[in-house]
């Protein structure tokens, strides 16, 4: 089954390919402006949600100016059911929005596919008032279909600046069986992971169209990356704390 499976990965990728044309070089060239005037790229996400700034965080061909905003009650690690309880909660996000240090200059990615949740749109709106440009990934065909949790009712979608449709249907999953009542084979990390890659790959063309050389990392295996890299994490360890040996 697996190969039909890999089919609708393929159908997905094509569809968000085509749909979001527009959207994701837009993203591409808020990116690179905002490493251009050295601001920095936060990411965020909740449960899975928050793979994507661990994918695109301090690897070889990756940008150095990525910074994961990864909050632990909010990660599966602490407790699975937790986190959800946590990212469903009114309020929560204040208890680390102020540890949070984004500037106008800056680019502030959020992921929730539901986009129903009230902490990933507390975060985009925190950033919005930071001055911050955010881009939301979420499903608008799933925030359409349910409920917001918010207190204001709005969704991920109303609190960016743009919003970026993975086309992940109701329930985040691809496949059905004839023999369960229940959806399996999820797409949202797949999609996330190819979105936000593609958004960084056009980025850099467009660093690299303007006279600006992008600051990639190099694999740590190659020779000669070791004061590369050093380099690279002199420059943003004051603004990434990730990167603090």
């Amino acid at each position: 089954m697996f190969d039909l499976y890999f089919q609708k990965l393929k159908e997905l990728i094509n569809t968000v390919e085509k749909a979001e044309n527009e959207n994701l070089t837009t993203a591409a060239i808020k990116i690179a402006q905002c490493i251009q005037r050295d601001g920095i790229v936060h990411v965020f996400g909740c449960g899975h949600s928050h793979m994507l700034g661990e994918e695109l965080f301090y690897r070889a061909g990756g940008l150095a100016s990525i910074n994961p905003i990864l909050i632990e009650d909010l990660m599966l690690h602490k407790g699975a059911v937790r986190s959800s309880q946590f990212e469903q909660k009114n309020d929560f996000a204040k208890e680390f929005l102020g540890d949070m240090k984004i500037l106008p200059e800056d680019v502030v990615i959020v992921v929730s596919t539901s986009g129903r949740n009230p902490v990933p749109i507390d975060v985009a709106e925190f950033a919005k008032k930071q001055g911050a440009f955010v881009i939301a990934i979420t499903s608008l065909v799933y925030s359409k279909s349910v409920s917001s949790r918010h207190t204001s009712g709005k969704f991920l979608s109303d609190a960016a600046d743009l919003a970026i449709d993975n086309h992940i249907r109701i329930g985040d999953a691809l496949m059905e069986h004839e023999l369960l009542d229940v959806s399996f084979g999820s797409g949202s990390t797949v999609i996330g992971t190819a979105i936000v890659n593609g958004i960084m790959v056009e980025s850099v063309k467009i660093m690299i169209e303007n006279n600006f050389t992008p600051p990639i990392f190099k694999s740590s295996n190659a020779d000669g990356a070791e004061e590369h890299n050093r380099k690279l994490i002199n420059k943003y360890k004051g603004r990434i704390p990730l990167l603090e040996s």
